[in-house]
């Protein structure tokens, strides 16, 4: 696997060839086939990953959170909803989020509110989630971020025999 500094240069080299795949998938692949495809490589491939050793999402994606999820994490800093949210969040128009790059990732990788971590953050990157055909944009951005998902793509190129 590619390590966390590589893997946007690696995904910017194979860009053509991944919408090209993206285009394949669309045209010839069952999209809970592919749904299946992709929870067992994110079960076989997330079980021997660790996060903290990368930490490229972090970096990349803002996060939006739930109301209570800024009650959560306000509390575990021993905050009030105000100040945390003076301190960390912006609008979006979805509601508010936490501006990219996290302040909340150590220098270490380590996320400083692992405890109360917001759920979009401890689900991505969404691959073990159904309906991965409509959102495979989405999977190709995430592959120049996440070693794991660049890794996802170049196995299912094999699975489905894709001609490179």
């Amino acid at each position: 696997m590619l390590s966390p500094e590589e893997v946007r240069v690696a995904a910017k080299r194979k860009e053509k060839e991944n919408l090209r795949f993206r285009t394949f998938l669309k045209n010839r692949v069952n999209p809970d086939d592919l749904d299946r495809k992709f929870h067992a490589l994110h079960k076989e491939l997330f079980a021997d990953y660790d996060c903290c050793q990368c930490g490229n999402c972090c970096r990349a994606y803002s996060t939006i959170l739930e109301h209570d999820e800024i009650k959560m994490i306000a509390t575990h800093m021993n905050m009030s909803e105000e100040s945390f949210a003076d301190a960390y969040l912006t609008d979006c128009a979805e509601g508010l989020e936490l501006k990219a790059p996290c302040a909340f990732l150590g220098d270490d990788g380590k996320c400083a509110i692992q405890e109360c971590k917001p759920e979009e953050c401890r689900g991505f990157p969404y691959t073990d989630r159904p309906d991965r055909w409509s959102s495979l944009y989405s999977i190709l951005e995430f592959a120049e971020h996440c070693p794991v998902v660049y890794e996802m793509l170049e196995r299912l190129k094999d699975i489905y025999r894709f001609r490179r």
